[in-house]
C-alpha cells in the first residue's frame, strides 16, 4: 500500500516535475530571448556610444581648431585695427601736409607770379635801356671814329708840316689807338745842358702849335726824358739830377704852348728823367735817342 502510495506520489512528483520543467524551459527560453535582445541593444548602444565618443573627439578637435582660428582672427583683427589706426593717422597727416603744401604752393605761386610780373617789367626796362645803350654806343663809335679821323688828320698834317725835321731824324711822329706822339730829340729844342727852348726849337714848336690849336678834344701832355749820364759841375747846382733837367725842359715847352694859345686846362708836364729809355745808354746813339721831348695827344679823361 505504501508502495502504491509512494509510486503514486512519485508519479505525481514526476508529473509535477515534468510540468515544472516545461514551465522552466519556457521561462528560460523567454529569458534567453530577453537576454539576446538586451545584448543586441547593448551592442547597439555600445556602437552608438563609440560613435558618439568619436564624434565628441571630432567636435573637440574642431572646437579647438575653431578656438585657434578665432584667436588668430582676433590677433589679425587687432593688427588690422592697429594698421587701420596707423593708416588713418597717416591719412590725416597726409591731408594736413597736403593742406600745408597747397598753402605753400599757393604762396610760391603768388610770389612767382609777382616775380614774373616784376621780371617782365625789368626786361622791358632793360630792353629800353639796352636800346639807349646801343644808341649811345653807336654815337660813341661815331664820335670815336670822328676822333680817329681827326687824329689821323692831325697826324697827316704834322707829317706834312714837319717833313724836313722828320727827314733829318730830329722828329718822329707815331699814332696808335687814338694816341698821337710827337718825339723830338733834345738837340732840336735845347742847347746842351740848358732847359730854355732855343730859337731853332721855337720854329719847330710853331709848326706843332699850328696843328694842335685845332685839336680841342684831346689832352696834351709834354713829357721830358734824359739819358743816364749824371749832371756834374756848375750845372748840378741848378739841376742836381736828370729829374730836374727833364722836368724843367718839359715845363718850358708846356709854357710855350700855353703862350701860343693852347688851353692850359688841356696841358700837363711830366718828367721821367733817365728812367724810361728808348735806346741803349751804353752807346752815344742810344743816349741821343733817350734825350728827348715827347708831345702826346690822348683822349681826355
Amino acid at each position: 500500500m505504501l508502495r502504491k502510495i509512494f509510486l503514486a506520489a512519485l508519479v505525481a512528483a514526476l508529473a509535477a516535475g515534468g510540468s515544472a520543467c516545461t514551465v522552466m524551459q519556457s521561462t528560460y527560453q523567454k529569458k534567453a530571448e530577453e537576454a539576446e535582445s538586451l545584448r543586441k541593444r547593448y551592442d547597439a548602444l555600445q556602437n552608438r556610444y563609440e560613435k558618439l565618443l568619436a564624434e565628441n573627439a571630432g567636435l573637440k578637435e574642431r572646437n579647438a581648431k575653431l578656438a585657434a582660428d578665432l584667436e588668430e582672427m582676433a590677433r589679425k583683427r587687432d593688427k588690422l585695427t592697429t594698421d587701420l589706426a596707423y593708416v588713418t593717422g597717416q591719412r590725416d597727416k597726409l591731408a594736413s601736409d597736403r593742406e600745408e603744401l597747397d598753402r605753400i604752393l599757393q604762396s610760391k605761386s603768388d610770389s612767382l607770379s609777382q616775380t614774373i610780373y616784376e621780371l617782365r617789367h625789368r626786361i622791358a626796362s632793360l630792353e629800353e635801356e639796352n636800346g639807349d645803350l646801343k644808341r649811345r654806343q653807336a654815337a660813341l663809335e661815331k664820335a670815336k671814329q670822328e676822333q680817329v679821323e681827326k687824329v689821323s688828320s692831325t697826324y697827316r698834317n704834322l707829317l706834312e708840316k714837319m717833313r724836313t725835321e722828320i727827314a733829318q731824324g730830329q722828329v718822329t711822329i707815331s699814332e696808335l689807338k687814338g694816341r698821337l706822339t710827337v718825339n723830338m730829340v733834345d738837340s732840336i729844342l735845347f742847347d746842351s745842358g740848358r732847359a730854355e727852348v732855343k730859337k731853332a726849337g721855337i720854329e719847330v714848336l710853331k709848326k706843332v702849335v699850328s696843328i694842335l690849336a685845332d685839336v680841342k678834344d684831346k689832352e696834351i701832355r709834354v713829357e721830358g726824358f734824359t739819358d743816364n749820364v749824371p749832371i756834374t759841375g756848375a750845372l748840378a747846382k741848378k739841376y742836381p739830377t736828370n729829374w730836374e733837367l727833364s722836368a724843367a725842359r718839359a715845363i718850358n715847352v708846356t709854357r710855350y704852348l700855353q703862350e701860343r694859345g693852347i688851353d692850359p686846362s688841356r696841358l700837363s708836364a711830366v718828367a721821367y728823367g733817365e728812367y724810361n729809355p728808348v735806346g741803349d745808354n751804353a752807346t752815344p746813339e742810344g743816349r741821343a735817342k733817350n734825350r728827348r721831348i715827347e708831345i702826346v695827344l690822348a683822349p681826355r679823361e
